[in-house]
């Protein structure tokens, strides 16, 4: 068997989740102990989630919990366990101030531990996509990370920040290997859960998402409650698509897989307003901020159609917003299409 078999790769190859950020505090402001520390946590917690997921044909985790969240969906079994074990991994750590999460009507203030309180705001989707477990789809977490503003305290005013604000964000996808991508401004890189070692090993460094990609991923089932000029950009993809090389609908209905993909590949993500959710199904502080910055910092972008995602400012906890995300070609189509422009399927 050749030295390099995937079965033996040798662990000097690749740095774990800690070396990796610990390397870059001498030259990135925010990466301090405390944030490597925090990340740390999350990493944690999302071990243990794991190792739920990838059993949970075996254990009784299947399934709606019989209860309804604060967005007016039904719970399901595993996104009360992620939540439960993201926050008391946060809660130990010590690092943050304050948690949010999608599964809380409530923020969560974090008291502090031997004395020290956590300077870090942390806005959690514990599982996202989680309808989908039980047919054995990838799902996932998403968090985002922000500075307690100096002379504040930790309350719902403080957390009501812009995306702009985010120190870090980043997502952890459950999938036929386990990743952890992130980004604290400083570009975006993945890391891939060795289970043999139990550590997050530096696979995809430096993500770019290509300027242009062939996917779109969009639920085509709500098409009669799209507007005007989404349905026209629509119609002009599915014309393309007579030609070589050019659009494919790829949608999974798990955000996080169908992000990943297109980060990756590159594709447009879009959930629009429609008839029955009219300000947009996602919401801002949980998924689209988070995804959004690593978008942008991976030379994508993010819009509601109409304006930067990470320029709106939030109003309130569980605001939700319209979301055209990926490669930065598409998105800016999407927008040309949605104004109404004539030359919008001249754009390169």
């Amino acid at each position: 068997m050749a030295s390099d078999s995937p079965s033996r790769l040798p662990a000097s190859r690749f740095k774990t989740l800690e070396q990796f950020i610990l390397e870059r505090q001498d030259h990135i402001p925010v990466a301090t102990g405390g944030f490597s520390r925090l990340l740390r946590d999350l990493s944690i917690a999302a071990k243990v989630v794991n190792s739920y997921i990838r059993r949970a044909g075996l254990l009784d985790v299947l399934g709606d919990s019989g209860e309804v969240n604060v967005q007016g969906e039904v719970q399901q079994q595993l996104d009360a366990i992620a939540h439960a074990e993201f926050v008391e991994a946060l809660r130990l750590g010590g690092e943050s101030c304050l948690i949010v999460s999608e599964e809380a009507d409530e923020i969560i203030p974090v008291a502090p531990s031997s004395g020290r309180g956590g300077r870090y705001i942390v806005l959690l989707d514990p599982l996202d996509g989680s309808s989908n477990i039980d047919v054995n789809v990838s799902v996932g977490t998403i968090f985002s990370v922000y500075h307690l503003p100096e002379g504040q305290q930790p309350t719902v005013d403080a957390a009501l920040q812009p995306g702009s604000a985010q120190i870090a964000a980043g997502y952890v996808i459950y999938g036929s290997s386990t990743m952890l991508v992130y980004t604290a401004g400083d570009g975006v890189n993945g890391f891939t859960l060795d289970p043999a070692v139990g550590e997050f090993l530096l696979s995809h460094p430096n993500i770019t998402t290509p300027s242009n990609g062939r996917f779109y991923s969009i639920d085509e089932g709500n098409s009669a409650a799209f507007e005007d000029g989404l349905e026209r950009y629509l119609r002009w993809m599915e014309y393309e698509q007579a030609k070589p090389s050019t659009y494919k609908t790829r949608y999974i209905g798990s955000f996080i897989t169908d992000f990943h993909r297109n980060l990756l590949k590159g594709g447009v993500y879009m959930y629009p307003a429609t008839a029955v959710y009219p300000d947009g199904k996602l919401r801002l502080m949980y998924e689209a901020n988070p995804m959004a910055f690593i978008a942008e910092q991976a030379g994508g972008q993010a819009s509601d159609g109409h304006r930067r995602i990470l320029d709106i400012q939030p109003s309130a906890l569980h605001e939700r917003t319209a979301l055209y995300i990926g490669s930065p070609a598409m998105v800016q189509r999407a927008e040309a299409f949605l104004r109404g422009d004539a030359d919008a399927g001249k754009l390169p």
